[in-house]
């Protein structure tokens, strides 16, 4: 799909906001909340928008630790094992790398005891894996939603 600079400035918004309401969408761009609708169903059935989530933060929620997880995939093993981590609770993003690790994962937990058995319990015990490396994430600087438009 061909993107104008109208539907840049329409997922601009809604990527800074997704709630904001396609009236004030369209005083922004200076165009009728109809079109506004329109483009934005147009861009959702096209898969450029896939979804509108709610930006939760995991210490209010009870997840005060944060990973990152390099994992080395054993050959042959790829689905099965990346099929096992979806189900583990804890694991948030899976990323298929290259360089030193095949697999990155983002993961939380409540504190280090329960990342600890995150780790060592249900991680290390996928089989599939040769080798992990985490990283404890002890604060994000900065975060920006999406891709820049």
């Amino acid at each position: 799909m061909e993107l104008d600079e109208t539907d840049r400035a329409i997922l601009r918004i809604l990527q800074e906001d997704a709630r904001t309401p396609f009236s004030e969408v369209a005083r922004r761009i200076d165009m009728s909340s109809a079109t506004v609708h329109d483009r934005v169903s147009r861009l959702e059935e096209a898969g450029v928008i896939r979804g509108y989530h709610a930006d939760i933060d995991p210490k209010a929620v009870g997840h005060g630790v944060g990973a990152f997880v390099g994992l080395r995939v054993e050959q042959g093993r790829e689905e099965d094992a990346l099929e096992r981590l979806r189900g583990i609770d804890g694991v948030r993003e899976i990323h298929l790398t290259t360089g030193e690790w095949d697999v990155i994962l983002r993961v939380v937990a409540a504190d280090t005891d329960r990342l600890r058995e995150l780790m060592f319990e249900r991680i290390a015990e996928t089989e599939g894996f040769s080798r992990s490396q985490t990283m404890v994430i002890l604060g994000t600087d900065y975060k920006q939603p999406g891709p820049p438009l």
